[in-house]
């Protein structure tokens, strides 16, 4: 980093830390320009926040509805570190499904996985404790368990300095180099305290302002970007904005992947606050919306499966099958069987009768364990 490329409006400091410079961020709150924009991004993104809100309390059954959105969240948050795994590499891997001729995908797969399991556990903490460094500590650990980041000190906050750049780069050529660990260790803390501050920002201002802070301590050795990314879904629960986790935020910036860290990098060295607030507000309202088209799609497609086969009287085991459609579009004989608790010859005939009436599709060439998708829902989420 060079010291000429931040200005006067940067909020924080440079420090030297030998050869190189490091950037401290200030604690949070800064001082914001109340634009008559940003007033109205805000309105409009809470607006189409609260709709989508509104709709996932209607859900006649939230968890079924709710797992394709985690899932596409899981998927966008990790490719935008370089995963390549997509949506139906991820439910194979957990119907365990022979649709991996790469280990690199399987592997890929893995992490998006843990991303999953990461935000289940920080929801679970946060039915016992407040949002802290704790939280963020122990989805760490279970975002880097036994994949390629495992050797990273997960659960650990870094006791070294790291840097941000292209492969190779060493920290010299460095685009950003957040605080080294005393000072890293002190941002934290000022966050956590932030974070129980009555400060008076509407939570989404306050949300968009941890994910900037987070991401310029950058305290750990791998992992910061997805954590960052988890931490905004789980204070839009915890601030009570949503229900459920069903805004993927991830796609947003996948889609603007230059421009969501050349406006990170422009608070750290100019203060462009606005800038950075009007990006995060417009990605929430984007989302938001889309969100809502996706569920009520997802609601409809539910509603015109299961009245047909009330119509022509199917089986309750039928019934919870489609169900599980829902949260599982790709499946396997052995996953229907172990899922709904009946023997294997009676589960693929279930899923026999999906395949005759175009519901479900088989995959792969593999006669063990073959795979069958819902293609309908797997469209709807990819759109």
């Amino acid at each position: 980093m060079r010291p000429e490329d931040f200005s006067p409006q940067a909020p924080g400091r440079l420090v030297d830390i030998g050869g190189a410079y490091a950037f401290v961020p200030e604690p949070l709150p800064p001082s914001l320009p109340w634009t008559l924009r940003l007033v109205g991004l805000l309105d409009r993104a809470r607006g189409s926040l609260g709709e989508l809100a509104g709709l996932l309390r209607t859900l006649p059954n939230p968890y079924l509805f709710i797992q394709p959105f985690v899932h596409k969240e899981a998927v966008l948050s990790s490719r935008i570190e370089g995963t390549q795994a997509g949506l139906v590499e991820v439910y194979a891997l957990e119907a365990q499904a022979p649709l991996f001729p790469l280990g690199e995908t399987r592997e890929d797969a893995k992490e998006v996985l843990n991303y999953i399991r990461a935000l289940e556990q920080g929801r679970e903490l946060l039915r016992e404790l407040p949002l802290s460094l704790r939280v963020l500590r122990e989805m760490h650990a279970v975002l880097l368990q036994g994949v390629r980041g495992q050797s990273r000190a997960p659960g650990e906050f870094r006791r070294g300095q790291n840097w941000i750049g292209p492969p190779g780069s060493s920290l010299a050529e460095a685009r950003y180099v957040p605080p080294p660990p005393q000072a890293m260790r002190e941002a934290l803390d000022a966050l956590e305290r932030f974070w129980h501050q009555d400060h008076g920002l509407p939570p989404l201002v306050e949300i968009a302002l941890t994910h900037y802070q987070f991401e310029a301590i950058h305290p750990f050795l791998d992992g910061n970007g997805r954590i960052g990314r988890l931490l905004i879904t789980l204070m839009l629960l915890e601030r009570k904005l949503l229900p459920e986790p069903a805004l993927y935020l991830s796609a947003y910036f996948e889609r603007h992947r230059n421009t969501y860290y050349d406006l990170l990098l422009e608070v750290s060295q100019k203060g462009a606050w606005e800038a950075w607030l009007a990006f995060f507000l417009q990605g929430v309202q984007t989302e938001a919306e889309d969100a809502v088209r996706k569920a009520q799609n997802l609601v409809e497609l539910r509603q015109t499966w299961r009245e047909r086969y009330q119509r022509e009287g199917g089986s309750a085991h039928l019934l919870a099958l489609v169900d599980l459609l829902f949260q599982q579009p790709l499946l396997t004989v052995p996953w229907v069987r172990e899922r709904l608790g009946v023997t294997h010859a009676w589960a693929n005939r279930l899923v026999n009768r999906l395949v005759q009436d175009g519901i479900l599709e088989p995959m792969g060439q593999s006669r063990r364990n073959r795979p069958f998708a819902a293609t309908a829902i797997l469209e709807i989420l990819e759109v």
